[in-house]
C-alpha cells in the first residue's frame, strides 16, 4: 500500500455534487489543424442516446496536469475514477511520458505548452482542451484538475438535468462576488469589466451550444489572445468570455467545494449518504491554513495509506473495485 502514498499535496480541491443540484509563453495553443489526433477520426464518436437520454459517451472530460505530477497525482486518478470513465477522459499535459501513454493511449494529449504555472501556460492547455472538445463532437465539455476526484455517475445525473442545446455554464465561484478586471483596449486604453467565473480547481462544465458561441475568443490562439486582454488565468478567462463576450451566465452550485474552504467541515453523514446512493460527484485534497485539507472519511484505508482519501472515497462509491474487496475489514 505504500505505493499509494501521495506526494505534492498542495493546491488540490474537492467537489461533491448530488442530484439536489438546483439550478509561455505561448508555445502551443493548438488549433485543430495543429493536432494530427484531431483529424482522421482519432476521437471516439459520441455515445448514442436511447430515447434522448444522456450517456457518458456524450461527455468530454478533460484533465489538466503537468509532467511532475504524472506519478504522484495521475496514477491515483487512473486507479480510481478514470477507471470508470476511461473512454470519456482525456489527459492534457506538457511533456511526453511513456508510462502515461501506455495507460491512456491516444487519450494522453501532449500539448507542448510550458510546464510553468503562469496564466499563459495554463491558457495554452485550456485552448488545447477546448479545441479537442470541439473536434470530438460531444455534447458536454467538463474540465478538471489533476487533484480532483470525479464520480462519473453523478456527473451524468447532473448534466441530465440540462440540455446541451442550452447555454449552460456550471461550476462554483471561489469568490462570493463577481471579479473585476481591466480589459485592454486599442490605443493603450482600458476598461473595467465585471464577471463571475467558476474556479478551475473545483471544475466546470460547458454545453456544446455555449462552447460554439465561444469559438471566436476561445479556439486555438484566440484563447491566449483573450487571456492577455485581462491578464488573468485560464478559468477567469473562460468566465470572461462567457459573461462579457457571449452574454452567458454562470450557474453556481454550493455543493461544489474547493480547497479554499475547510473540507473537514463537510459532514461525514453527507459523504457516506452520497457515496452509498452514488450521488457524490467529485472530490479532492489540499492544504488549508497550513494543514492537510481532506474530507473526513472512515476506511477502508488509513490516512497514512490514503492521505488524499481518494481511494477510500472510491471504495464507498464503487465497492466492487478489486483492490477495495482486498482491503482488510472492507
Amino acid at each position: 500500500m505504500g505505493r499509494w502514498l501521495i506526494r505534492g499535496l498542495s493546491g488540490a480541491t474537492i467537489f461533491l455534487v448530488s442530484v439536489a443540484f438546483l439550478s509561455v509563453r505561448h508555445r502551443g495553443a493548438q488549433e485543430t489543424s495543429w493536432y494530427p489526433r484531431l483529424r482522421g477520426g482519432m476521437w471516439e464518436k459520441p455515445g448514442q442516446r436511447s430515447n434522448g437520454s444522456l450517456t457518458l459517451g456524450d461527455i468530454f472530460i478533460a484533465v489538466k496536469t503537468t509532467k511532475r505530477f504524472h506519478q504522484s497525482r495521475m496514477e491515483l486518478l487512473l486507479d480510481t475514477w478514470i477507471s470508470r470513465a476511461r473512454e470519456q477522459t482525456y489527459v492534457f499535459t506538457d511533456e511526453e511520458d511513456d508510462a502515461l501513454k501506455r495507460r491512456m493511449g491516444n487519450h494522453a494529449i501532449f500539448t507542448n505548452c510550458s510546464a510553468e504555472h503562469s496564466h499563459q501556460a495554463l491558457s495554452c492547455k485550456m485552448a488545447a482542451e477546448f479545441d479537442a472538445f470541439l473536434a470530438s463532437g460531444r455534447s458536454w465539455f467538463c474540465h478538471l484538475d489533476d487533484d480532483n476526484y470525479l464520480n462519473p455517475r453523478a456527473l451524468l445525473k447532473l448534466l441530465s438535468s440540462y440540455s446541451a442545446t442550452w447555454d449552460v455554464y456550471l461550476g462554483n465561484p471561489s469568490l462570493n462576488r463577481p471579479i473585476w478586471a481591466s480589459e485592454t483596449l486599442p490605443n493603450n486604453q482600458t476598461k473595467s469589466v465585471r464577471f463571475w467565473f467558476a474556479t478551475g480547481g473545483a471544475g466546470f462544465c460547458i454545453s456544446h451550444k455555449l462552447a460554439t458561441k465561444m469559438v471566436p475568443w476561445a479556439s486555438g490562439r484566440n484563447f491566449l489572445s483573450t487571456s492577455e486582454l485581462i491578464r488573468l488565468p485560464d478559468d477567469c478567462t473562460v468566465g470572461y468570455i462567457i459573461e462579457c463576450k457571449v452574454g452567458g451566465k454562470l450557474l453556481p452550485n454550493t455543493l461544489f467545494h474547493s480547497h479554499l474552504e475547510n473540507l473537514q467541515l463537510i459532514p461525514h453523514s453527507r459523504l457516506t449518504q452520497q457515496a452509498r446512493r452514488g450521488n457524490g460527484a467529485r472530490g479532492s485534497y489540499g492544504v488549508f491554513e497550513n494543514k492537510l485539507n481532506v474530507i473526513e472519511l472512515r476506511g477502508p484505508f488509513s490516512p497514512q495509506e490514503d492521505p488524499s482519501r481518494f481511494r477510500s472515497l472510491h471504495c464507498h462509491l464503487y465497492p466492487d473495485t478489486s483492490w477495495c474487496l482486498q482491503a482488510v475489514g472492507w
